[in-house]
């Protein structure tokens, strides 16, 4: 229950996230400290089906950094934005993690479900935004 109150009070701030809002920053970051590559943020904000305010999605080269990158994710959000995900999912089939920040969702995902579900091209009317793998 206490996740539905999470929601209930997220769903009333009317106040909208952009991609200078310290929780999109510190997800990049985390991702980018485990060198999660191609990321890509989806602007869903004017999409009015859309269910987040963005996606940010990235690619791991494997099963080992699939899972590194979500608990990064989890742990930097935790510490630095004290925020909790909403709920997770694919952590068991180590194909494609998803972390629900409700205004972001966070996908992590191994290269053959990536090129598979095309996510960037099923919300194609979303602006995007690439973001550079540190060196």
């Amino acid at each position: 229950m206490n996740n539905l109150n999470l929601l209930e009070e997220r769903k009333k701030n009317p106040t909208r996230l952009t991609r200078n809002s310290k929780l999109f920053k510190t997800i990049i970051q985390a991702i980018q400290d485990k060198k999660g590559d191609h990321i890509v943020s989806l602007d869903l904000r004017k999409i009015p089906e859309a269910v987040a305010d963005f996606f940010i999605i990235c690619e791991a080269s494997n099963n080992n950094q699939l899972k590194a990158i979500a608990d990064n994710v989890e742990k930097e959000v935790k510490e630095k934005c004290k925020e909790n995900p909403y709920k997770h999912e694919g952590r068991q089939a180590e194909q494609w993690i998803l972390i629900d920040y409700v205004d972001i969702v966070v996908h992590v995902m191994l290269p053959e479900p990536r090129k598979f579900y095309h996510l960037e091209e099923l919300w194609s009317d979303a602006p995007s935004m690439e973001h550079a793998e540190q060196q």
